[in-house]
């Protein structure tokens, strides 16, 4: 699963993640992440939908993410889940997409949209990135999912690396989902982890590291999630 993190597109309106072009970071890999107890590493859901498609893998992590969430919310903020509304595959390259604040939804990417509080994503990249490791989109549903988390808290629960944070939600998510055993990680997933977060950092020309973080930082963060949880991805003033 190699995930392309993307540039910054009308940074005020969406929170984009995408690039289907992958940058190899040296020094980064699987090890880098920990291992869910009692299970090998890589991310598959038992049940209806699931399966060798991108459809049925987006489907699972959507019910996987959406699961977590509903369950543990009260364990660590005041109020109700809600959910944000699941737009779900759009295709950017046509005129009359979807949009965001007015804003056309960016070609190859998958957002979380404040405005319209939905998650969505370019069928071009899931499969693109379903191609390379059924955990890809796991992972981008998970991290876009973490925007709308931070949405919905008191502003002081947002980290200013709102990126990161969200990279470190998705870790929590996928790696608690694994201790709920709603979902079970197969051998190379954590590999898939790993390389995605390094594939397409901020070492680029066309991302800035105060958008998403290096690959290191990325890699950190997620991490971070996986073995602390939700609360270690809190400012730390408020952990």
């Amino acid at each position: 699963m190699v995930v392309p993190w993307c540039p910054r597109i009308a940074a005020a309106v969406l929170t984009v993640l995408t690039g289907l072009a992958l940058l190899t970071v040296s020094g980064c890999g699987g090890s880098g992440l920990p291992r869910p107890a009692g299970t090998s590493p890589r991310a598959s859901v038992p049940g209806p939908g699931a399966g060798d498609s991108v459809e049925g893998d987006i489907d699972a992590a959507v019910s996987v993410t959406t699961t977590y969430w509903s369950t543990h919310w009260s364990e660590f903020f005041t109020g109700a889940y809600r959910p944000p509304r699941v737009l779900g595959p759009y295709d950017g390259a046509a005129a009359d997409g979807p949009t965001c604040g007015g804003t056309p939804l960016p070609d190859d990417n998958a957002v979380y949209c404040p405005g319209g509080d939905y998650v969505a994503w370019d069928m071009d990249l899931m499969r693109a990135g379903h191609r390379r490791g059924d955990a890809w989109v796991y992972l981008v549903i998970a991290h876009e999912w973490g925007h709308a988390v931070q949405n919905r808290l008191d502003a002081g629960l947002v980290d200013l690396a709102r990126e990161l944070q969200a990279d470190c939600l998705a870790g929590a998510v996928l790696f608690g989902a694994a201790r709920d055993r709603t979902l079970t990680f197969e051998d190379g997933d954590t590999d898939e982890l790993a390389d995605a977060l390094s594939a397409l950092a901020d070492a680029t020309p066309w991302t800035d590291t105060s958008d998403h973080g290096n690959a290191s930082q990325r890699v950190s963060a997620f991490s971070r999630g996986a073995g602390s949880g939700v609360r270690g991805c809190l400012p730390d003033a408020v952990r």
